[in-house]
């Protein structure tokens, strides 16, 4: 009796968890799930029910009308539910389901820009522009900009199927749909595909926006304000509210914009921390994987997770990942002291002091401690430290960074001066003079400020400079290698990503600070999210002249023809711009490309360890996985790049590729390497000669060598005298 008594607390802590474990395992996520193409022989209007019979019964007793949340039936076959643990376990082991995944947030990832890329404003244009429809999935649009008048527009395309709900279209935007599936809304939103924080309008008019005369951010970046393809329509699809964008929004947006017959689809959103997750397990690859299906382009942005290595989250080869470079734009705000010296730092300053000095103080010393804070939380300025009535007619020194819908008018601050370590080519816009130095220089500052009794300083309105350096990529660009596919190059291309300006909404302060007055109708913006409407323009562009072309051969054209960029400034080389810098004139006319067919990706997926019955769902043809289901596969899948993952030991590998003839009928093209002395690589045949168009020529590549170097970069170059076809070659060891 005794030794139960004893026993007792222990089978009530037992049962403690067995309840806690209880209430988690009950409690209901969202969840996708995804089960490949439409199945041969049935309706699609059907699919519904069938997915209504699947939920009762995994759910039984507990399901009631309105569970499934949301049915994919246009473009591929899947449903949005909420489900326990257990539930979607049990769901995911049911016959011709592919996948079944949270329903987690991803979040958002020019007057100068396209003039830098190549494509000026009076570079050949082809008729067919005015046809092009780019699918925007992304936060909304603000239809009233001059960026999206129709002026000059005849009706939409006759291939269009798309609507607008609750919306005004023109026959510019001639569409606009937006999804929330789990109708949770936040007091800013508006249920329709208004755009109420910019980045949708800013990233469509980067893409296919009119060309704007005289635009400018109150004087910065002034000029002409152009899409890539202005001529373009535009369809909005809007998927992001003020908590984020989830991902089965994500997919409804795919799933009507392929059936509403887009041409190209710009995708500017991304995981918000670094997340391994496997081909068909998100809704961009299942999304862009059916787009490619049906013949349309998916760009999507690299994200904003950099500037280490192996900080991207997309990494499927039939999308198009571009990194963010900088172009020959650059801002400064500088800070001078009392005794004169002066100091170079990075904001988008609007606000002239006209060089009047004020007394410049520590935040550490001032901490609001009525609040309860102490000088170890004001030094870094977060919200609402510091005292309000210390810092009024003074600048303010922070010995930390804040974003600036945090700092908003801090306190009635003169101005702030932050500083941090990480690299500073991001510009950011406050609702006061600002500036953010190095730290190098903030110690400089603070030296001074200790060593003198009366401390001064202004902060200098910002100038506009020329940024020597570019191209380089953003430091915080998400870079390769490729952890899914170590072999498949990624990033594929960069695009102009930093101090872009482009339209915006009068609903959000360019500042993001709700009191800020200044609402403006265009937007200086840096992040890959304004790379990737970039790369989806230049796509739009050589579709123009290349109405047929497969999205694979559209993505060889813009890699390789892109501009080589140098590891000198990017040390991570091919892994932070992959093939280099979009020149989208010259992607036009490529000479060669390397098309990719369903099949092929089919094929390559075998390699990645997908079974015969898990390809025929996804592809609902007969696939057959027999003798492809090893990994070399993917050493033939017909990318316009090669990669090599090594260990260090001797190695030697042969990949296998075919090119097709889209320049000159008759037309002989010659290999060239451009390699290092530590890699023997070879070329056979090494000469191609072609009589039509439309010809196809193969061809393998093999590389050998020894090496420790964590990445080695190298280039095959097929030249025919007009054309010069270049892809990057990269080596890499396990470090990299």
């Amino acid at each position: 009796m005794a030794n139960v008594f004893f026993l007792r607390p222990f089978f009530l802590f037992l049962l403690f968890c067995f309840q806690i474990h209880q209430a988690f395992s009950n409690d209901r996520k969202t969840y996708i799930v995804y089960m490949g193409d439409h199945p041969k022989g049935i309706d699609p209007a059907i699919l519904p029910s069938i997915h209504t019979t699947m939920t009762q019964n995994v759910l039984g007793s507990d399901f009631e009308p309105g569970a499934v949340l949301r049915s994919y039936k246009k473009s591929f076959n899947g449903f949005v539910v909420k489900l326990t643990e257990d539930e979607a376990e049990t769901l995911a082991e049911m016959e011709n389901v592919v996948s079944v995944f949270r329903n987690t947030k991803h979040y958002p990832s020019t007057t100068k820009s396209w003039d830098y890329v190549g494509l000026p404003q009076n570079s050949k244009r082809m008729p067919l522009e005015n046809d092009i429809i780019v699918g925007v999935i992304d936060s909304g649009i603000w239809p009233k900009s001059k960026s999206f008048s129709d002026e000059g527009f005849g009706p939409p395309p006759k291939k269009w199927k798309g609507s607008c709900h609750n919306f005004t279209c023109n026959n510019k935007l001639i569409g606009a749909r937006y999804f929330n599936i789990e109708g949770s809304y936040s007091k800013k939103d508006i249920k329709d595909p208004t755009d109420v924080n910019g980045h949708g309008t800013h990233c469509s008019s980067i893409v296919a926006g009119n060309s704007v005369n005289s635009v400018s951010l109150q004087g910065f970046a002034s000029g002409t304000a152009r899409g890539g393809v202005p001529s373009a329509r535009i369809a909005m699809y809007k998927v992001c509210w003020e908590t984020g964008c989830d991902q089965a929004g994500i997919l409804a947006a795919f799933d009507e914009a392929i059936a509403d017959g887009v041409d190209v689809i710009s995708l500017s959103v991304g995981s918000s921390q670094v997340k391994v997750i496997p081909y068909f397990q998100n809704s961009i690859d299942i999304g862009s994987f059916h787009a490619m299906k049906r013949g349309i382009f998916t760009a999507n942005a690299a994200n904003n997770l950099g500037p280490n290595i192996l900080t991207m989250t997309n990494f499927a080869p039939w999308l198009l990942s571009v990194a963010a470079s900088t172009f020959d734009r650059k801002f400064v705000t500088k800070v001078q002291l009392g005794n004169g010296a002066i100091y170079e730092g990075t904001t988008i300053n609007t606000f002239d002091l006209k060089r009047k000095m004020f007394p410049i103080i520590f935040a550490r010393d001032i901490p609001n401690t009525a609040g309860g804070f102490n000088s170890s939380e004001s030094r870094s300025c977060i919200k609402d430290s510091v005292d309000k009535q210390a810092v009024k007619g003074k600048i303010v020194l922070c010995e930390g960074y804040q974003i600036a819908s945090d700092v908003g008018f801090f306190s009635g601050a003169v101005g702030v001066i932050f500083g941090r370590t990480y690299p500073q080519d991001s510009p950011f816009i406050f609702a006061l003079p600002a500036t953010l130095l190095s730290l190098w220089n903030l110690r400089e500052i603070q030296y001074y400020m200790k060593s003198t009794r009366n401390p001064t300083a202004t902060i200098f309105k910002s100038e506009e400079v020329e940024d020597l350096l570019s191209p380089y990529v953003a430091s915080f660009s998400s870079r390769g290698p490729n952890p899914i596919t170590p072999n498949i190059l990624k990033p594929d291309i960069a695009a102009p990503g930093v101090n872009v300006l482009a339209a915006w909404t009068p609903l959000d302060p360019i500042s993001k600070f709700e009191d800020d007055n200044r609402r403006l109708p265009y937007q200086i913006l840096s992040g890959t999210s304004m790379a990737c409407p970039h790369a989806a323009g230049a796509a739009a562009y050589v579709k123009s002249f290349h109405p047929n072309w497969s999205p694979a051969m559209i993505k060889s054209a813009l890699m390789t023809t892109a501009t080589p960029m140098s590891s000198n400034i990017n040390a991570e080389a091919e892994f932070a711009y992959g093939a280099g810098l979009i020149n989208p004139v010259k992607a036009a006319n490529p000479g060669l490309v390397y098309d990719i067919s369903e099949a092929d990706y089919a094929e390559f997926l075998c390699g990645e360890g997908y079974t015969s019955k898990e390809l025929r769902i996804l592809t609902q043809d007969k696939s057959n996985c027999k003798g492809k289901d090893n990994e070399k596969v993917v050493y033939s899948l017909n990318l316009p790049s090669f990669a090599l993952n090594v260990n260090g030991k001797f190695f030697g590998y042969a990949y296998h590729r075919t090119v097709t003839n889209v320049g000159s009928a008759n037309s002989t093209y010659k290999a060239r390497i451009i390699s290092s002395s530590l890699l023997e690589i070879q070329v056979k045949p090494d000469v191609l000669s072609f009589t039509s168009i439309g010809q196809k020529k193969s061809f393998s590549l093999t590389i050998e060598g020894r090496t420790n170097v964590q990445v080695m970069s190298s280039a095959l170059i097929w030249d025919d005298g007009n054309h010069q076809v270049r892809s990057p070659i990269v080596v890499y060891g396990d470090g990299s």
